[in-house]
């Protein structure tokens, strides 16, 4: 059944205008781009261009003399295209003309100079569904422009004078680079808490709190005036408490992450001095000097704090009271000073030992050193004994094998030559292979030497041979005998000593196995006193809220079997397994520094598989064995071309996974929360929702969200997954022309809806 389809949103098409920019948008010493140019700014460029504002302590004018300059806003349309619209070579004409048919970069950077850009007329609002909660507000394309380029500017400003725990928002500061400190830094703690936040947008207060933080650095009513508008139209919304921040759902801003690090780096500073002062309080001594002669230990009183945008985890490795009165200040100044909500609740001292906290969508935990490297099993050194002996086994046989290579080869060499020489009196070879022999008999030899060597048992047997009970070692029988023969023993003697003594190799054998031995005695000591004297923190993935979302989605029924998702029949069986694949990727990066990651591996690779190849048997009403034989273990599908395509990580992919550091990989709750339903239409061909992509063999898809598929409410927690966030209700049932080449993307999980235009929908009629 055909579906007739209207867009609801229509992009106006701006033919490319030659505008002059005045002069004195480029008022700066720095090299500074021309105002018509068509290249964006580097980094490097826009870097020196918004320092060179700075002028007694603050930035002044950077709206209009850096965020308004078209080479900028260039820039921000770069940052916000997917990999598909630029070539490797820079910027492609067709990515330029892609703007221009949106939009004048031009006539933008004007309307921003002269403090006459709408932004209301920029935002598109959404009607929440079933009557419940707040109505959207969306940023269009153009605003997204102006959103992005005021995130560049504002990370230069602010990057360098964040703190280091500060996490979220930046380049290479992401969710693994704080577990990874946490894992790596931190040492010995008792007492933790995580700050919890009620609910709460926010309101005319705090953006006007923001804006006061903002002012210390920055001189420009005019950026302040757009952060204002911004918030007022709902184009950009900070809501604490929630559980969308850093996800890559629609409702989140772009501008929001480094917002939230202005407004909480008050904050940061005064942990900071407080973390300063308790070491001064409390110096590190060198490691040969933590033991007195008494045996006691000295640990000192320390003070750990990580923060990732509205998520706080204060870390004390002290007493009780140390704790207490640290989280009494903590949230004595964030409602003070800052006027936030805190949950006292929920915002309660957990012991480090003997409780888990959550944290990051993870699980933390304070252990012993030796529960995060354990020592070898037995069933693993049998393993290994029994690796040992296969790998000794196929030496041999290779030895063996050579050998028996090498004597088919000297018998030919020999047969050869003995029939030129019964032929003849003498032979000439059409080419030299002197050297050739020479080379592989003298190989041969030293293998021979070196294996005769390595052998104790036969280098002792040969020295008794050689030099016990030789009467030429008596002394009436050596004056007999000439003295050139004496010699010539003697120096017999020295080379038998040299080279077939196994007292010194035997000394060596010894020295070696008792140092190995004496490295293990101190390991293990070491690894005793440590265990004793020191604590370290332990990541888990939280298995039950996995199991727990694993059933609400579908993937198993009650009883924890794989089972059939109905609702995706309607796809491709190449979207299925992308879908399925999207979220097992996504799961296995973002749980892959964990200490339990294998307990994730079992989840993808046997729920998540057998669930997929489940739904393609439904969808072609075949049996789970037919499906298992057709698409095989590893979900191989055929492109157009008849090549084989593999999406699905494979057994042997997932087994090599492991800790991948320095990244900020997104959760998997944007992927599977929703899906993209394949609709037929008659209609004429739309482009791409992503940005600034003209392609226009797109196939549009329905949005179906997963709570509105269950009837449930993401903020009850009896009902919802605790910690698993949710796309806006306002996207459900949307329709969205998307090309394959996005919708590859969308599904595998490399790009989110932050980075389509969401309100370039089209509705069913």
């Amino acid at each position: 059944m055909l579906i007739n389809l209207r867009r609801t949103i229509r992009i106006p098409f701006h033919p490319k205008p030659s505008l002059y920019i005045p002069l004195n948008l480029f008022s700066t010493s720095a090299p500074n781009p021309n105002a018509n140019s068509t290249e964006p700014l580097l980094e490097s460029q826009l870097k020196s261009l918004v320092l060179s504002h700075y002028k007694h302590g603050k930035f002044t004018n950077l709206l209009q003399n850096v965020v308004a300059l078209p080479t900028v806003l260039l820039a921000s349309c770069q940052n916000l295209t997917t990999p598909q619209a630029p070539n490797g070579n820079g910027l492609s004409p067709s990515f330029l003309d892609s703007v221009s048919k949106r939009f004048s970069i031009h006539e933008m950077g004007r309307e921003l100079f002269e403090n006459r850009f709408d932004i209301g007329a920029c935002s598109v609002t959404m009607a929440a569904q079933r009557n419940r909660g707040e109505s959207l507000v969306l940023p269009n394309l153009k605003l997204k422009v102006l959103i992005e380029a005021i995130r560049m500017v504002l990370g230069i400003v602010y990057d360098e004078r964040f703190v280091t725990f500060s996490y979220g928002g930046r380049v290479n500061m992401g969710r693994h680079t704080a577990i990874r400190y946490l894992k790596n830094s931190v040492e010995n703690p008792s007492w933790w808490f995580t700050v919890s936040f009620n609910r709460e947008k926010f309101d005319q207060q705090h953006v006007n709190k923001l804006c006061l933080f903002i002012q210390e650095k920055i001189e420009d009513e005019s950026l302040i005036n757009v952060i204002k508008r911004l918030f007022e139209c709902g184009a950009v919304r900070i809501e604490l408490g929630s559980c969308f921040f850093g996800r890559g759902f629609p409702q989140e801003s772009g501008l929001s992450s480094i917002l939230i690090n202005i407004y909480f780096n008050g904050f940061d500073k005064e942990i900071q001095e407080m973390r300063l002062k308790k070491n001064q309080e409390h110096p590190k001594f060198d490691s040969n000097e933590l033991v007195s002669k008494d045996g006691v230990f000295y640990k000192p009183v320390k003070i750990y704090a990580v923060r990732y945008l509205d998520e706080i985890l204060v870390i004390a490795s002290g007493s009780k009271m140390l704790t207490m009165d640290l989280k009494n200040w903590v949230v004595k100044y964030l409602e003070g000073i800052l006027e936030l909500k805190v949950d006292g609740i929920k915002t309660a001292i957990h012991s480090a030992v003997s409780e888990k906290i959550a944290f990051l969508g993870m699980e933390l935990q304070a252990v012993k050193p030796s529960v995060l490297n354990p020592p070898m099993s037995e069933k693993a050194m049998r393993a290994r004994k029994k690796y040992i002996r296969q790998k000794e086994v196929r030496a041999q046989e290779l030895k063996n094998a050579r050998e028996r290579n090498r004597k088919k080869l000297g018998l030919k060499i020999m047969s050869h030559v003995y029939k030129k020489s019964k032929r003849s009196d003498g032979f000439k070879f059409e080419y030299q292979i002197k050297n050739e022999v020479r080379e592989i008999f003298r190989t041969w030899a030293d293998e021979t030497v070196q294996e005769y060597l390595g052998s104790l048992e036969e280098r002792w047997d040969w020295y008794h041979k050689l030099s016990a009970g030789n009467f030429l070692s008596l002394r009436h029988i050596r004056d007999q005998l000439p003295q050139e023969l004496v010699d010539a023993y003697d120096k017999f003697q020295e080379q038998v000593d040299k080279h077939l003594n196994p007292v010194k190799a035997r000394r060596a054998l010894e020295d070696e196995e008792r140092r190995i031995k004496d490295e293990e005695e101190k390991k293990y000591a070491r690894g005793t006193v440590e265990d004793l004297t020191k604590l370290c923190v332990k990541a888990d993935a939280p298995i039950e809220l996995i199991r727990k979302m694993v059933r609400l989605i579908g993937f198993t029924n009650h009883m924890g079997r794989p089972r059939p998702i109905t609702l995706l029949t309607a796809l491709e069986d190449t979207d299925i397994i992308k879908w399925y694949a999207g979220i097992g990727r996504r799961w296995l990066e973002f749980y892959c520094c964990c200490h339990n990651f294998k307990m994730v591996k079992t989840v993808v690779t046997y729920h998540l598989r057998f669930s997929c190849i489940l739904t393609l048997a439904e969808k072609h009403e075949s049996t789970k064995r037919e499906a298992l034989k057709h698409f095989t273990k590893d979900l191989k599908v055929f492109d157009i071309n008849g090549n084989e395509e593999v999406h699905f990580p494979t057994e042997r992919q997932v087994k090599m996974m492991g800790d991948k550091n320095l990244s900020d990989p997104k959760p998997v709750d944007g992927t599977f929360s929703l899906a993209l339903i394949r609709l037929a239409s008659d209609e004429p061909p739309y482009s791409c929702v992503a940005h600034f992509c003209d392609k226009t063999d797109t196939v549009v898809y329905r949005v179906r969200l997963l709570q509105n598929r269950l009837n449930v409410n993401p903020v009850d927690e009896k009902k919802w997954v605790p910690g698993m966030g949710a796309i806006d209700e306002s996207l459900n049932l949307k329709c969205f022309p998307v090309c394959p080449d996005h919708i590859h993307d969308l599904y595998t999980g490399r790009i989110t809806f932050q980075d389509i235009d969401c309100t370039s929908f089209v509705d069913g009629g």
